[in-house]
């Protein structure tokens, strides 16, 4: 029998291309591809054909969308276009959402794997694997791949059943003018929350839209995405330790690989680094304070906006606080911080600098990268107007 894995079952139960263990061994790199796309759509779509989101929606998703745009650009001041043309919102079916969230976070998931998979210094020289310092010698190079592989696949198709939109984890994303959002999930949260379809679509507007503005200014994504990538980076394997997981791993076994693939701890358990907890602080205040911003964008034009803003907001507040393990878990891999406390930080730098300074001084928050606060900054807000030189309207 399998065993089950904390996203709740055995994520690899009845798949048929798991029974190709020498295939599933074979792919070459840190991070077995075909593995987790094959993964992150049979967890998305639970195994299941995915019809096309019915164009009617599609139209109605982009009336709600102009209104949002126009709402956001009036809040903040900020275009919201990067192609010259008004933002798109997209629904996607949540398999869509999945492969195409791997692709943008490609980058950064082969970052994360080599830095798992190895035990070269990032910055350092990458060299040609040595059998005496390889995480687990011949064994890690089959079974890492495989397992950051599943992995990742794992984690995204999980999310692609949670997400409202593109933006739930502000992680940055190629340039584009188009913002993907999870149509199904948008309406069975509006059903579970007795909720109006509508609104509920005209706040992941609201909200995802703010994001794209703020992670389009170039010098806010560069500095979000090099704190990210630095983090992912950042792992730092115990062979000891980790070789200790895989003393009942037999390669040859469905069962066990189900149980090692299925575990999100099994690299995690013992690698956090020192570089990484240095590193943390500033890239939780940065995500704080987009997060804080974004809130007092979506609050302002919210409450003109939706009939039922303050029953929509308190149900958005609990999900927050009742994430799922793969949100949990792209958490601690990217090394964000997206708990309830982090948001309330958010909203008292944003409080604190309306205060002190107005919306003109807020406005100043994304006008060039030595206006991005510091750690100390987002908890002291008149230590960042202060060296803003921003005075009491």
């Amino acid at each position: 029998m399998s065993t089950p894995g904390p996203f709740g079952g055995n994520p690899f139960e009845g798949m048929p291309f798991f029974k190709d263990l020498a295939k599933l061994f074979s792919a070459q790199g840190a991070l077995n591809w075909d593995f987790a796309r094959q993964l992150a759509q049979w967890v998305a779509t639970e195994g299941q054909a995915e019809g096309n989101v019915d164009p009617v929606l599609r139209i109605r998703i982009e009336e709600v969308a102009r209104v949002a745009e126009m709402h956001v650009e009036a809040t903040t001041g900020m275009s919201t276009t990067t192609t010259g043309r008004p933002v798109s919102l997209r629904p996607v079916p949540r398999g869509e959402w999945a492969m195409r969230t791997l692709d943008d976070w490609r980058p950064l998931l082969e970052r994360l794997a080599t830095s798992l998979g190895q035990t070269a210094l990032a910055g350092e020289e990458v060299v040609e694997p040595n059998p005496e310092t390889e995480l687990l010698g011949g064994l890690g190079q089959l079974v890492v791949p495989l397992l950051m592989g599943g992995q990742a696949g794992s984690m995204v198709g999980h999310l692609s059943r949670r997400v409202l939109g593109q933006y739930d984890l502000p992680i940055p994303r190629p340039p584009s003018g188009e913002i993907m959002v999870v149509a199904a999930n948008m309406d069975e949260f509006a059903t579970d929350w007795s909720l109006p379809a509508d609104d509920v679509r005209l706040w992941v507007s609201l909200s995802d839209i703010a994001h794209h503005a703020v992670l389009s200014k170039p010098h806010v994504r560069a500095r979000l995405d090099e704190l990210v990538q630095a983090y992912a980076a950042g792992f730092r394997p115990d062979p000891n330790a980790l070789e200790s997981r895989f003393g009942d791993l037999d390669p040859t076994d469905p069962d066990s690989l189900n149980a090692m693939l299925g575990d999100p701890q099994a690299l995690l358990g013992a690698v956090q680094s020192d570089e990484q907890r240095a590193l943390a602080p500033r890239l939780e205040a940065l995500v704080a304070a987009i997060e804080g911003y974004v809130d007092w964008v979506v609050d302002s034009a919210g409450r003109k906006l939706i009939s039922s803003y303050d029953s929509l907001t308190e149900a958005l507040r609990r999900r927050r606080v009742e994430r799922g393990d793969g949100d949990r878990l792209a958490e601690r891999l990217f090394g964000l911080e997206l708990g309830q406390r982090q948001y309330e930080r958010g909203g008292a730098f944003v409080r604190g600098v309306l205060e002190r300074a107005g919306e003109e001084g807020l406005g100043r928050l994304w006008r060039t990268e030595d206006t991005l606060p510091t750690p100390a900054e987002v908890d002291a807000p008149g230590l960042w107007l202060a060296r803003l030189e921003v005075t009491d309207p």
